[in-house]
């Protein structure tokens, strides 16, 4: 495939639902050929052009009822354009609804053949992969039983196997980096990541700013079914949030690390944060702007088998606005783990310069990327941050005055 011609192209890319207010207005729609209109218009993707070259990771942000879910299907082709063109070069492979085209009543290994077939694998492609695909799934001991008999975890475990196997050229994926729980949550994490250090192109659709910022080179920003912004990454999840900041009162809470994720048993755990402020341990601590020290102190254990993980600590003010974040990974710092697993680190602030107000502090256990995680506190320790002087924000930031006498 040539690398100087976009594998996926918009133009004019726009998708119309009609809306009726009562089922029987569908007939009265039907008997009148158009005549009358029983129905409303909604427009969930309206004029939308843009280009993605090959090997681009392309994030897209925007609120719920935004258009991403339906960008991503006209892309994929399980939705066509009222309005516009897409065209797209290469084999897709699509998490989106995983699951969604297998039948019930058939057994694990009918569906995988059904399934890969219908993604455009030969059946002789199929049959070459098929021992891969039921080994990554983990359900060797199922897979010739109904899919109906599954729980909802072997049955997307199945699905994201199939969906992943068919080596694609382009992968889109919509809300999360990885399905499942435990070990599996982190190999489909792994197999994702080897695609993108791999070069393949990757549509990247997610609520969380951090994962953008680290995955993406571009993301494109929507609003109200209308391309809003297509930038360097950076630049379109600042002007994103600025936008949320001003509109809803800067609901940005610091799990946008872990993206929508909430703390849920996987391959490593938080066991214990302990917060200090000037040597006196708490939850709740009273802070004295730009003298005092805060510390904070995590102990976690992860699967020995797994590379070495690393921590995040964000604090947010009341208003849900994301006031600052520290990274180990982001900072150089590797850490360190025994035998069993088990480690533990302190982040100082040191002369914390926050100014007057209530924050909390929540604590990301994740990978060594520092984009998949495995446990969120979420809000485990509350600052009460007094200051002498009336200055005013968030932060005191390190200045000088110069006079010119």
């Amino acid at each position: 495939m040539s690398s100087d011609r976009p594998v996926i192209r918009a133009r004019g890319l726009g998708k119309c639902y009609q809306l009726y207010a009562q089922p029987q207005d569908r007939l009265k729609q039907f008997l009148w050929r158009g005549k009358r209109r029983f129905y409303r218009e909604f427009w969930a993707l309206r004029g939308v052009d843009f280009e993605i070259m090959p090997g681009e990771v392309v994030g897209i942000i925007g609120r719920n009822g935004s258009g991403k879910s339906t960008l991503l299907q006209l892309v994929c082709g399980t939705l066509t354009p009222t309005d516009g063109e897409v065209s797209v070069q290469g084999r897709v492979a699509a998490l989106l609804e995983l699951g969604a085209g297998f039948n019930p009543e058939f057994t694990g290994r009918e569906n995988v053949f059904m399934s890969a077939a219908v993604m455009g694998l030969s059946q002789a492609e199929i049959a070459a992969r098929y021992e891969d695909i039921v080994e990554f799934s983990g359900i060797r001991d199922f897979i010739d039983q109904p899919v109906k008999t599954y729980s909802s975890g072997m049955y997307v475990r199945l699905a994201f196997s199939v969906a992943i196997s068919v080596d694609p050229d382009i992968l889109v994926i919509d809300e999360a980096l990885s399905v499942g729980d435990g070990e599996f949550a982190r190999k489909s994490f792994d197999r994702i990541m080897a695609l993108k250090d791999a070069g393949k192109t990757i549509l990247f659709c997610s609520h969380s700013m951090y994962q953008v910022e680290a995955l993406c080179s571009r993301a494109m920003w929507l609003n109200r079914g209308r391309l809003q912004m297509l930038d360097i990454a950076t630049r379109v999840t600042v002007a994103y949030q600025a936008e949320l900041d001003a509109k809803v009162g800067g609901r940005n809470d610091v799990g946008a690390i872990a993206g929508s994720a909430s703390s849920v048993r996987m391959a490593g755990r938080i066991l214990k944060v302990e917060g200090a402020v000037d040597g006196v341990v708490g939850t709740i601590l009273p802070v004295l702007s730009k003298l005092s020290v805060v510390e904070v102190k995590v102990e976690f254990i992860v699967d020995t088998a797994l590379p070495i993980p690393s921590v995040a600590v964000g604090i947010t003010s009341m208003a849900g606005v994301s006031v600052a974040s520290a990274i180990s990974t982001n900072d150089g710092v590797m850490l360190s783990v025994d035998g069993a697993g088990r480690g533990q680190i302190t982040l100082t602030f040191p002369a914390i310069p926050l100014l007057k107000g209530e924050y909390s502090v929540s604590v990301f256990l994740a990978c060594e990327r520092a984009l998949h995680p495995y446990e969120i506190a979420e809000r485990c320790l509350t600052l009460l941050v007094t200051q002498e002087g009336v200055a005013q924000g968030i932060v005191d930031l390190p200045h000088e005055w110069r006079t010119n006498v």
